[in-house]
């Protein structure tokens, strides 16, 4: 099995920080290496700070892969899947590389973007940065618990990385971020109950409402979907709360071994079921980005390293 991106996996951290480039016209022949380089340090700062918790990975656009790795892509990539129902919107703002570490020490965040900024120096572009933290116990700025769905120990590698179905992208990850700001005034303005109904979970402890208890406009039954075999359509969710008083919310993140389970849950919450029953709590959150890239295997980026 080619050695993954460790970050594409890991387990939560209390910090993160997110940064997306667009590369220089022309450079594809150095940034290769280059990028197999950041890739390498990324994957050795992890035993380096494991006291820490420190992981990360490194996504190429789908909208640039080409331009990059020329020879072979991955067989599912394709663009974000913008789509638009009135009000609700999730646009696509595609960049060309995306880098993402987490650790439990934001000073070693702060260390390492600084010398991976560096190590890209004239080679790209630094179009956006994001910092994110664990909000409470693992909750949403919302209030609720985020991620309680997440696959666990092992099949998170089965949920999150590609297998023999695509065998020169095998340990590789489809992802997915979104950049959801919230209108915390509006939301808790909301009395409890109301909140839960809309996402499907009481707030306090957690509980998971009956299926029929759930409301078919919750936040809930609009992503846990099944396919046509009715096996879940899981995703491995890296998301972490955001930003400062003047704008907050949550960096969606999701990986997965398809980007089909993704786009399928986007769907759901934007367009509903076909019978009106969208997701409500796009009324409390608007989506700024959506992005689509592929974190292939660490071996991967290494044929590159000359």
């Amino acid at each position: 099995m080619p050695r993954e991106q460790l970050g594409v996996c890991a387990e939560g951290n209390l910090h993160s920080v997110y940064l997306m480039f667009n590369a220089n016209d022309n450079v594809e022949s150095q940034l290769r290496p280059c990028l197999a380089n950041v890739a390498q340090y990324i994957y050795e700062l992890t035993d380096q700070y494991s006291d820490s918790a420190f992981n990360g990975f490194v996504g190429i656009g789908a909208n640039y892969w080409d331009s990059l790795y020329p020879t072979a892509r991955p067989e599912l990539l394709k663009p974000f899947p913008a789509m638009q129902v009135g009000s609700r919107e999730a646009p696509a703002i595609e960049y060309d590389l995306f880098v993402h570490i987490r650790s439990d020490r934001y000073d070693i965040l702060h260390l390492v973007a600084n010398e991976i900024s560096q190590m890209f120096e004239d080679l790209v572009e630094l179009v956006e940065e994001e910092r994110g933290f664990r909000f409470m116990d693992s909750r949403d700025l919302t209030g609720f618990v985020d991620g309680t769905e997440n696959p666990k120990g092992r099949h998170r590698q089965e949920v999150a990385l590609v297998g023999d179905e695509d065998p020169e992208f095998k340990g590789g990850s489809y992802i997915h971020v979104q950049k959801y700001a919230h209108n915390l005034s509006k939301w808790h303005r909301l009395p409890v109950k109301k909140q839960e109904d809309i996402i499907g979970r009481t707030k306090q402890d957690n509980i998971e409402y009956e299926s029929e208890d759930k409301p078919l406009t919750s936040h809930i039954k609009r992503v846990n979907l099944k396919d046509a075999d009715g096996k879940s359509m899981e995703i491995l969710r890296q998301s972490m709360p955001y930003g400062s008083l003047k704008e907050q919310g949550l960096m969606f993140i999701s990986n997965c071994r398809t980007p089909e389970h993704f786009e399928k849950m986007l769907h759901s919450m934007m367009f509903g079921d076909g019978a009106g029953n969208h997701d409500h709590l796009m009324h409390f959150t608007k989506a700024m980005t959506g992005s689509s890239f592929f974190a292939p295997a660490l071996d991967f980026m290494l044929q590159f390293d000359e």
